[in-house]
């Protein structure tokens, strides 16, 4: 039986600063088309686990070293990446230290939800929404990895 076509598989992060008042979030400016704002993150490698993904993605993006707390949610919208349908795993994680924008991202910044003010590419924007829905009291505590 032939192998399904299926859609590319996703990682993406929502990191959260410990190390500094009210647990600011990292957002990058990308690189590459499709341009603007968004969440870190980039497709899963063949062999790697999307978890393993994740961690690599924060780490090439901002270079910090995340541990993941949960799975936000799993988002697959075909519409969601202009580029062609995508499915993307959503992961809550915490890291500290200062970001510093690399490899995909030309630029990053550091801000609550609630004070960034630019629009995001994707759908990362109702990821947000998500994310302050499921995670009121500002401490992610849902943990389903495997």
């Amino acid at each position: 039986m032939p192998r399904p076509e299926t859609p590319p598989i996703a990682a993406d992060i929502i990191i959260e600063l410990t190390d500094r008042p009210e647990r600011p979030i990292v957002f990058i400016e990308r690189k590459n088309p499709p341009y603007g704002w968004a969440l870190p993150g980039g497709f899963v490698d063949v062999g790697e686990t999307v978890e393993a993904g994740a961690i690599r993605e924060a780490r090439e993006e901002t270079g910090l070293d995340v541990t993941l707390k949960g799975l936000l949610g799993c988002y697959s919208r075909p519409d969601r990446d202009p580029r062609g349908q995508t499915v993307s795993l959503v992961y809550v994680a915490e890291a500290q230290g200062n970001p510093v924008a690399q490899d995909d991202a030309r630029d990053l910044t550091i801000a609550t939800v609630n004070d960034f003010c630019q629009s995001l590419v994707f759908d990362h924007q109702k990821i947000i929404q998500d994310y302050q829905r499921l995670n009121p009291g500002g401490l992610f505590t849902h943990i389903n990895l495997g």
